[in-house]
């Protein structure tokens, strides 16, 4: 079967190419986010016009059941009535003021009040400046400089996270990325995941440098590699033994996996938890937390400086209050596990039957397609061939009206706006794209 065949384009797209024609006049690459501009899947990208629900409409009228849900943060689906009335009513008072707000009061009160795991917090305005606010407060609280870090677990397009391990097991990390200083990657090291002799080893040796352990305890940036609660309570006492900061980057896992995260999940206390998406209702807000005692280090109490014009800006505040109120509606986090579940199995078990090699980890309202039949834990057992499967899944849920994540290394959610069935429509879907791809 030729690729034209086998990608051929069987839904009208032609108004998503041009606006990307356009858009790369405009933009590197076209996008303001690489992920976007669909390199690793078949066609040029959708621009989406709409969303309701569990489901958006392209601009050239095609409508998707979506797992995507903007990476993560619409845990209610696309244009929730009770978020947007929140929204409305507090633009029409004004969209930012420089100055502090009620309603930050309120959401900060809701999630302290909700969230035994955290004494205090502070809101910036992305995930990825909640983890490069995080890493500086615990290089100030500790005095020390390192920072240790996994393979596999991704911490935004921070610096000095922005590195990849070197041609030893534990190594000082090495940049990732173009325009990040080999002299600022060298202040990382970084190691496999769940591999605790070597953990207690390079600790050991570096503890005195190091001012922090940084993990996503739900890895969901590449690949979903679900630990064992062992190794989280492993790191919490190695952190603890030698006298360095644990920090869990909750971003994803935040109010996803429950109202406490992977943190209330595991009953594993960090001493700093960085929040993202879900936390904002939609809006672009973020959170780094920990202990009073760790927190009174930022300024202006302390002598750690971080600030932001639009941090806790009221719209943003008003969505995410929003939002939360919604996740903590009795049953809430119960439902949306047992709806993943199903769902997940459901697909598992059609692979199964069918020998092809695909299995479905999930945990809360987050899932991955992964391809193979044995546990994947680490990133070096993601075999990169095995994402010409996802394309080809990837193009036939597009024809049909299924949308995931435009690369095989993301995972997918389910909202409160996914019924039964919209999960059992997406779920014969899905079905029929394993046909294709694993039998053409």
């Amino acid at each position: 079967m030729s690729s034209e065949v086998r990608y051929e384009q069987r839904i009208p797209r032609e108004k998503s190419a041009a606006l990307f024609a356009e858009a790369q006049t405009y933009f590197p690459g076209g996008v303001n986010s690489p992920v976007r501009a669909f390199r690793s899947v078949s066609g040029p990208p959708l621009f989406i016009e709409e969303g309701k629900g569990s489901r958006m409409t392209d601009v050239d009228g095609n409508e998707f059941i979506d797992f995507c849900c903007s990476w993560g943060p619409l845990i209610h689906g696309h244009a929730n009535e009770y978020i947007e009335e929140k929204v409305m009513a507090t633009v029409r008072k004004g969209t930012s003021f420089g100055t502090p707000n009620e309603m930050g009061n309120r959401l900060g009160k809701l999630i302290l009040d909700n969230h035994p795991y955290i004494e205090s917090l502070r809101f910036v305005s992305s995930g990825t400046e909640a983890v490069m606010s995080a890493i500086r407060l615990a290089r100030g609280v500790t005095g020390k400089n390192k920072i240790l870090k996994f393979d596999g677990c991704y911490h935004g397009h921070v610096d000095s996270l922005l590195v990849k391990a070197g041609s030893g097991l534990a190594t000082f990390g090495t940049s990732s990325s173009a325009g990040v200083p080999e002299s600022v990657a060298a202040d990382t090291l970084i190691l496999p995941l769940n591999d605790r002799d070597l953990l207690e080893k390079t600790l050991s040796e570096h503890a005195d440098d190091i001012a922090c352990i940084i993990v996503e305890p739900v890895p969901a940036n590449n690949g979903l590699l679900i630990q064992d609660p062992s190794w989280l309570k492993c790191l919490r006492i190695k952190a603890y033994k030698h006298g360095v900061l644990l920090i869990f980057d909750e971003v994803i896992s935040g109010f996803r996996v429950g109202f406490t995260g992977a943190a209330g999940y595991y009953d594993v206390q960090p001493d700093i938890i960085t929040f993202g998406k879900v936390i904002g209702g939609g809006f672009p807000v973020g959170a780094y937390a920990g202990s009073k005692a760790i927190m009174d280090h930022i300024a202006p109490v302390g002598p750690v400086y971080q600030a932001g014009t639009l941090s806790a800006n009221p719209v943003a505040m008003a969505a995410g209050l929003a939002a939360l109120e919604l996740c903590l509606t009795e049953g809430f986090y119960e439902v949306q596990a047992k709806k993943t579940h199903a769902f997940a199995t459901a697909i598992e078990g059609y692979a199964r039957d069918k020998g092809y090699p695909l299995h479905v980890p999930h945990i809360g309202s987050i899932f991955w397609l992964a391809f193979g039949t044995e546990r994947i834990t680490r990133s070096d057992q993601i075999d990169p061939a095995n994402m010409e499967y996802f394309k080809m899944i990837h193009h036939e849920l597009l024809q049909t009206g299924v949308y995931l994540g435009p690369s095989g290394y993301e995972v997918g959610f389910v909202s409160g706006a996914h019924s039964v069935a919209d999960l059992e429509e997406a779920l014969g879907k899905i079905k029929r794209a394993m046909d294709v791809a694993f039998s053409g």
